[in-house]
């Protein structure tokens, strides 16, 4: 082992207790502790807001050796940081917070259009459904209800699923991701709203097969499964993102427990409920879930415990353990919070959360986009701090 790579693996290891550690010195009241990141927040995200102001349909992305990395509306985070100003506007109703949240939820309008990807539901949903419901502007309707519109040209009856992605890359005919299962509450809102049953009708479909299709006996969850276009079975399950096509991405295993969470929140049907309750049992007992529950990028990862943590995958884990927790009996509800405050309070030390005015202006750091393409590894990213600020908002209204 060279030099350059035991100083690594030392930086790592230590990352880890340095986390640890910090999160067990902090004696606040947890409803202190939310209240605090809450603040900082706010103070952060202004900056960003105003770094961003002029660039005329600029959204943040990440920040990456010391540069500022933005995108437009065309790409799947667009619609995160509108998000995220709305989750600091419901806390304090801060008029300056508004006016932004605003602007940059405007930003991302054309995506209403979108039909040649399936994260219409990310962009659109995370900013003008948030921005409506708490705010009433019926022009978000008619967005959000165009974008459902335009999300479900993506679904074949013949398979019974929304296509993620439209390249053929690794031979894939109809390929989905468990990404995907996050769309489908743009979906359900609309066949609410409209009261159109077709709308209702493509996501529990696509949720059902997903169940069917993407999970293995222990709950865990591949990443992409490609589809054959004619018998709507599926001919290829692999990965994209994690280690291996066997291994477990830490994120997708995420969007599974929130997708499903939030299905059982809009049906009431008892197999989404077992389906969440499943997934949540796999990752909060996982033996190599680190004692913070900060999960590595892959569970699977053969560099583990001196690899990367994945705090995207921690705070979509806490939002949905949080909603979760007001579906299941007293004990597990309690065991579930429990990991909740171990994430919230271990996110919301410096080991996790930047300096004011550093990081890009990002809150959280030490993400993972793709770490097999060496893409956004061990960077803030915005639906991280996306996640955190509605594990926050659900966490404070708990409290």
């Amino acid at each position: 082992m060279n030099n350059k790579i035991l100083s690594c693996v030392l930086f790592l290891a230590g990352l880890v207790s340095t986390n640890y550690q910090s999160r067990a010195d902090d004696a606040r009241p947890l409803k202190s502790v939310v209240e605090s990141a809450f603040s900082f927040a706010e103070k952060q995200s202004l900056l960003m807001a105003e770094k961003y102001k002029d660039q005329v349909g600029r959204l943040p992305r990440t920040y990456e050796k010391g540069k500022d990395i933005s995108s437009d509306s065309r790409w799947w985070c667009s619609g995160f940081f509108p998000g995220s100003l709305w989750y600091i506007y419901e806390n304090k109703r801060n008029q300056d917070i508004l006016k932004y949240a605003e602007l940059y939820t405007d930003r991302v309008e054309r995506e209403k259009y979108t039909t040649d990807n399936h994260d219409v539901g990310f962009m659109i949903y995370c900013s003008f459904g948030n921005g409506y419901r708490l705010t009433k502007n019926k022009k978000y309707e008619e967005v959000m209800l165009t974008a459902a519109k335009s999300l479900s040209t993506r679904y074949k009856p013949q398979v019974g699923l929304i296509r993620s992605w439209d390249h053929n890359k690794e031979n894939w005919q109809y390929p989905v991701i468990i990404d995907n299962i996050m769309n489908l509450e743009l979906l359900l809102w609309a066949s609410d709203y409209s009261g159109d049953e077709k709308f209702k009708q493509i996501a529990l479909s696509h949720a059902d097969k997903t169940i069917q299709h993407h999970f293995r006996p222990d709950y865990s969850s591949y990443h992409v499964v490609s589809y054959d276009t004619i018998s709507g079975i599926p001919h290829l399950k692999q990965t994209h993102q994690g280690f291996s096509d066997e291994s477990s991405w830490s994120r997708g295993q995420a969007w599974g427990l929130y997708g499903y969470t939030y299905l059982y929140r809009e049906t009431k049907d008892q197999r989404y409920l077992q389906q969440a309750k499943n997934i949540a049992n796999y990752l909060v007992n996982h033996p190599h879930m680190p004692e913070d529950y900060i999960p590595y990028w892959d569970y699977n990862s053969p560099d583990i415990p001196n690899t990367y943590r994945d705090v995207s995958a921690a705070t979509l884990m806490a939002s949905a353990l949080i909603e979760l927790s007001e579906f299941v009996d007293k004990s597990l509800a309690q065991k579930y919070m429990q990991v909740v405050e171990t994430q919230i309070r271990t996110l919301s030390t410096p080991a996790y959360t930047a300096k004011l005015g550093e990081n890009g202006c990002f809150i959280l750091k030490h993400s993972v986009g793709s770490y097999p393409a060496k893409s956004e590894v061990d960077v803030p990213l915005t639906y991280a701090d996306y996640y955190y600020l509605e594990a926050l908002s659900r966490l404070k209204k708990k409290i």
